[in-house]
C-alpha cells in the first residue's frame, strides 16, 4: 500500500506543477521552477508533515482527537510570523517571515518541554499544549489588535488562514531541513507508539522509555509543524483526519499509520492547493480562497462523516 501511495504522490506532484493560477499546461520553465516547483514541494511537505504529526500524536497520547495544533507550537510559529509582519520586517526582508515563524516555533518547543517536565506524561504534555497554545493566543490577539494599520492587519489575518502563494525556493531552503528531521524523529516511534497503545505502565514494563517516546514525539511534531506553519501559515483539520481516514485499511497498529499518514497527508494538501489555483479558473472570484479555509471545507464533511460511521 505505501508504494502505491507513493507513486500516487509523485504523479500528483508532477500534475501540481501543470496548475497555475490563471491557466492550466506546461510554463515557461522560469515559472515552473521559480514559482510552482517550491509551492508544490512545501504543500505535499507541510500536508505530509501534517499527516503524519497527526498519527504520531493520537497514538501517543491515546487520543483520537489529537492534532499537532494540540500542542500549541503552530500557534507559536504563527505569533512569530504575525511580530514579523507587525514591524515590518517581512518588507524589508522577505526570508523574515518563515525565520520568525522557525523562532517562534524554537520557543515553543523550549516552553512545551519546560512546562511538561523532565519525566513528561501524555496528560502533562496535553496540558503544556494547552498552555502553550494559550500563551500564543493571547500574545497574537494583544498584536492583531495594536495592529499598526487596516492594511496589516488584513495581511496578517489572511496570512494566519493558510496559504503558499508567492512561497519561493527561499522558503522551500528554510521550512525543509526542519521539516524533514521532524519527519525522521517521528518515522522512528512506531515501536514505542504500539507498546504505549498497551497504556504507558504496560509500555514501561515492556521496557519502553515512555518519557522518552513523548518528549521525542513532541520534539518531532514541533520541527515538522513549526516549520510548516512558519511558512504556509494556519493548516487545520489534516491531521485529525488522515489517521481516521486510513485505520479501516491499515488497520489500529499506530506503528503501522505513520508511513501511510505521511503520504495520503501529502496528497491531501497538494489537492487542496490544486483546488485554490483552479477556482480562479472556475469561479468569478476576486483572489484565490485561503488553503486554510478549503482543507476546513474538505475535512469538516470527513469527519463528520466518520463520525457517523462510529456511532452505535
Amino acid at each position: 500500500m505505501n508504494r502505491g501511495l507513493a507513486l500516487v504522490s509523485v504523479l500528483l506532484f508532477a500534475l501540481s506543477l501543470m496548475v497555475g493560477d490563471s491557466v492550466f499546461g506546461s510554463a515557461p520553465l522560469s515559472i515552473m521552477v521559480d514559482i510552482r516547483l517550491p509551492r508544490s514541494a512545501l504543500a505535499w511537505l507541510v500536508g505530509a508533515g501534517l499527516g503524519l504529526s497527526g498519527a504520531v500524536l493520537q497514538g501517543a497520547l491515546r487520543n483520537r482527537l489529537a492534532d499537532p495544533g494540540l500542542l500549541g507550537v503552530s500557534g507559536m510559529a504563527g505569533l512569530g510570523s504575525v511580530i514579523v509582519f507587525y514591524w515590518g520586517w517581512s518588507q524589508a526582508f522577505a526570508p523574515a517571515l518563515p525565520i520568525g515563524g522557525l523562532v517562534g516555533a524554537g520557543l515553543g518547543v523550549a516552553f512545551l518541554l519546560v512546562f511538561a517536565g523532565r519525566a513528561p506524561s501524555g496528560s502533562a504534555l496535553i496540558l503544556a499544549g494547552v498552555a502553550v497554545s494559550a500563551l500564543s493566543a493571547s500574545a497574537m490577539a494583544l498584536a492583531l489588535t495594536l495592529a499598526p494599520n487596516p492594511f496589516a492587519l488584513a495581511e496578517i489575518t489572511f496570512w494566519l488562514l493558510g496559504g503558499l502563494e508567492d512561497r519561493s525556493l527561499t522558503h522551500l531552503a528554510l521550512a525543509a531541513p526542519p521539516m524533514l528531521c521532524g519527519m525522521a524523529i517521528l518515522l522512528r516511534l512506531g515501536t514505542g507508539l504500539d507498546a504505549l497503545s498497551l497504556g504507558e505502565d504496560a509500555a514501561a514494563s515492556l521496557g519502553v522509555r515512555v518519557d522518552s517516546v513523548l518528549r521525542l514525539a513532541a520534539i518531532g511534531t514541533a520541527l515538522t509543524v513549526g516549520a510548516g506553519a512558519a511558512v504556509a501559515g494556519g493548516i487545520g483539520f489534516v491531521g485529525l483526519i488522515v489517521p481516521h481516514v486510513l485505520r479501516p485499511f491499515v488497520g489500529e497498529r499506530p506503528g503501522g499509520l505513520l508511513v501511510a499518514s505521511l503520504f495520503v497527508g501529502g496528497c491531501l494538501l497538494t489537492l487542496a492547493d490544486m483546488l485554490v489555483r483552479v477556482v480562479p479558473l472556475l469561479l468569478p472570484v476576486a483572489q484565490t480562497p485561503p488553503l486554510g479555509v478549503i482543507t476546513a471545507l474538505l475535512g469538516a464533511p470527513i469527519l463528520i462523516l466518520l463520525a457517523r460511521k462510529a456511532a452505535p
